[in-house]
């Protein structure tokens, strides 16, 4: 067939299908070379495992072992020294069946070893190696959804999603959320204006659609809406590719208060009425604040009938702030302090 032949009806999604058969192709034959991959490190890494507990093998003798692989095996680049020492953790971590049966056994090899030397946890482990399996993780998204500690932040976000929405709607919803937002590639601090925390988190788009997490597209900020002749402006507004609805997010610095949601709830209608589609499932809100009691939040929830949650955000990861005096300490601090102008010689 030429350039100027006619092109056949179902020609399009014939030539979809067979593209959509490749890449499926493409995918798991680079998966089964993965899992190869992960397969011959754990049996060289459990061989250096039964060797050093049979004949006291040192760390001499590994970097001599990794010296002849790489010389009988020059095309390949996983038998360095420390390459080595990663595969006999990675063995006295995991067994041979989980390798086959867990999601440990899907992950590049570069995952593996940010699991090994980010968390001591074997569980924990497990956990983010499901998590990175099953929604497809970057190594870098990995690494910050482990800092951020995100096995205690994921889907906890109190919200009225079940009563506002169908069973196993609300159950894909509460998965939107988390609890506390990371927010410290922002570089603000505590006393960032609402605008300019708008502003950095559209000025840092990927990083703030990495936080929010996989399958959020970034629709607009200020978003204008009309209302018989009075202006309305959405903070920020995105659509999750996945679950087809569209998620209005609203910011305040200041602490949670029971009328910020009424807000929220009357832009998620306005959403609902102006943008959503047949095929589209209800929008939700979700509120962002920097600091909220959970009882009032609770409260507060109880009396919207549109599908809201309210989240904390954080300006410093969970590390930073756990290394800072607290409130207490400092007051405690500043108690103690000697009075300058009373001390001998001054």
């Amino acid at each position: 067939m030429t350039e100027t032949t006619p092109i056949p009806s179902g020609y399009a999604a014939t030539l979809a299908d067979l593209k959509r058969q490749v890449r499926n192709a493409r995918f798991g034959a680079q998966r089964r070379v993965n899992t190869e991959l992960v397969r011959l490190y754990w049996g060289i890494g459990a061989t250096i495992l039964k060797r050093q507990e049979a004949e006291g093998w040192g760390s001499n003798v590994i970097g001599r072992l990794a010296v002849d692989l790489r010389a009988e095996f020059p095309d390949m680049k996983g038998f360095s020294r420390a390459n080595l020492f990663y595969m006999r953790r990675f063995a006295g971590q995991w067994s041979a069946d989980a390798i086959v049966q867990q999601a440990v056994g899907q992950l590049p090899w570069g995952h593996i070893t940010v699991l090994l030397d980010r968390l001591d946890d074997q569980e924990l482990r497990n956990w983010y190696a499901e998590a990175a399996a099953a929604h497809g993780w970057s190594r870098n998204v990995l690494e910050h959804q482990i800092r951020t500690n995100a096995h205690a932040r994921l889907e906890v976000a109190p919200t009225n999603f079940p009563a506002t929405l169908p069973a196993g709607d609300s159950d894909l919803a509460q998965q939107l959320t988390k609890d506390p937002y990371v927010l410290d590639f922002l570089a603000l601090d505590g006393d960032a204006k609402e605008r300019h925390l708008e502003q950095a988190l559209v000025d840092r788009i990927i990083d703030t659609l990495r936080e929010l997490g996989e399958g959020f597209a970034f629709v607009g900020r200020q978003v204008h809406f009309d209302v018989d002749g009075d202006d309305f402006y959405v903070d920020l507004l995105f659509f999750h590719v996945e679950q087809l609805r569209y998620v209005v997010i609203e910011l305040k610095t200041g602490k949670f208060k029971p009328e910020y949601l009424g807000q929220l709830g009357f832009y998620v209608a306005l959403v609902n009425d102006r943008l959503r589609r047949a095929q589209h499932a209800d929008t939700v809100g979700l509120l962002l604040v920097a600091d909220k009691n959970d009882a009032v939040v609770r409260y507060s929830l109880a009396g919207q009938q549109n599908p809201v949650g309210v989240a904390s955000y954080d300006l410093l990861p969970p590390a930073a702030q756990a290394a800072l005096p607290s409130e207490s300490d400092l007051a405690a601090a500043l108690r103690d302090e000697p009075d300058v102008e009373t001390q001998p010689g001054t």
